[in-house]
């Protein structure tokens, strides 16, 4: 107890000198300069990371990590390994800045300027800004890790991949090899039904498959939860809204792996259609865009209406038939019924082409797609006014719930 006691008066006299005594405190000096990044050192470790991958040489790649930091070094290995397979071609790595304060050890986070193509399928190279992670080390720049933030993180370059490939279709999944098979015969499957109304489709269709759901909210730059309740997207490669950009189908892993196997077919299918429509730049509207897809992808499948349109039947019996066509927010991927919804606006194509066929549904499609408004593009198809298809619409699904 007296070794106890001492300790406390010192530590009280420790507290009353530093209270009572009026000197400024004055931090330390630190040892040496500040930490700080090293844009030169970094843009050379890329332009090795792009030779790397031009000459297929992982080994090379591995050398750009840390020593002893394992986890890089596959990384960089899987991102030469993926590259391969893919076939990338145009890949340019540009160091564009700094994200955040540099570490006291040297650390910091860059922004870089991503191009590639995946040849054979890809018309015109992506392009997007990755987040990089960097660590100085004698007199060198090391890469630590790629991908995430609030930056698109394309799932090639943060994982290694099973990639699976035929003249028409690339799949890349970030699984195992029995469920790359599986998506490989979903997209497989999905083309022929798909050619079936669109012949004219030259059949480029990409399937990216992230991990989790998180990764593809990551991989498209979406902000958490905007597509936890969707089992697939079909957007452009690298968020850009221009024509010509590169369109691929990205699955949310935990919803799509879910579903039934003709439910599974049915939304890949649907999502190959908005790639033969270049949907994802389209200013179709929703209902139309949605609508379609769906008679496209459900035309060949044998399944009941209280199964195809269970969910908007029961709406309408609760609520009656909604008083319009369904627009943004009726497709807000937040919504509550978003299932009913795309029913409804399935039903609607039904109703077009039991007015006028469907070549003419095709044709109606293709004059709004290419600028004709809904009202001119019924009236030359059908003969319809927009509210004349909206009450022949309302009817059916009012027949439908009774």
């Amino acid at each position: 107890m007296a070794g106890l006691s001492l300790s406390l008066l010192i530590a009280v006299g420790l507290v009353t000198w530093v209270v009572l005594d009026d000197r400024p405190y004055v931090a330390p000096e630190p040892d040496g300069p500040p930490a700080s990044a090293e844009p030169a050192l970094a843009a050379g470790t890329l332009h090795e990371l792009e030779e790397a991958v031009s000459e297929g040489d992982p080994a090379a790649a591995e050398k750009l990590a840390a020593p002893g930091d394992d986890q890089a070094r596959n990384l960089l290995a899987a991102v030469v390994e993926n590259a391969e397979a893919l076939r990338v071609e145009d890949f340019t790595l540009r160091y564009v800045d700094e994200l955040g304060a540099v570490s006291a050890t040297g650390e910091w986070g860059a922004a870089i300027d991503v191009t590639w193509t995946f040849a054979g399928f890809d018309t015109t190279p992506s392009r997007a800004e990755v987040r990089f992670e960097f660590s100085a080390s004698d007199g060198r720049a090391l890469l630590a890790s790629v991908g995430g933030g609030d930056r698109r993180s394309p799932i090639w370059l943060t994982g290694a991949l099973e990639v699976r490939r035929t003249p028409q279709t690339l799949v890349l999944v970030d699984g195992t090899a029995p469920e790359a098979d599986t998506y490989a015969r979903r997209a497989t499957t999905a083309v022929p039904a798909v050619l079936g109304l669109l012949p004219d489709w030259r059949p480029r269709l990409v399937v990216e498959v992230p991990e989790t759901t998180g990764q593809l909210h990551q991989a498209l730059a979406a902000d958490p939860g905007t597509y936890a309740n969707i089992a697939a997207v079909t957007a452009t490669a690298d968020g850009s809204l221009a024509t010509e950009a590169p369109v691929h189908v990205f699955v949310n892993p935990e919803v799509f792996g879910d579903l039934r196997p003709t439910g599974a077919q049915v939304v890949m299918s649907h999502e190959a259609v908005h790639v033969a429509t270049e949907a994802a730049t389209s200013t179709v509207p929703l209902w139309l865009l949605e609508g379609f897809a769906d008679y496209v992808a459900l035309r060949d499948v044998d399944l009941p209406l209280s199964t195809t349109a269970g969910q908007i039947i029961k709406r309408v019996r609760r609520a009656g038939p909604p008083a319009r066509l369904p627009g943004p927010a009726e497709f807000d991927t937040a919504t509550s019924h978003l299932g009913a919804t795309y029913e409804s606006a399935w039903l609607a194509c039904r109703v077009l082409v039991d007015a006028g066929g469907e070549d003419a549904l095709v044709r109606f499609y293709q004059r709004v797609s290419g600028g004709s408004t809904v009202g001119d593009a019924l009236r030359a198809e059908f003969g319809l006014t927009q509210p004349e298809l909206t009450r022949e619409w309302q009817a059916l699904l009012t027949d439908l719930a009774a």
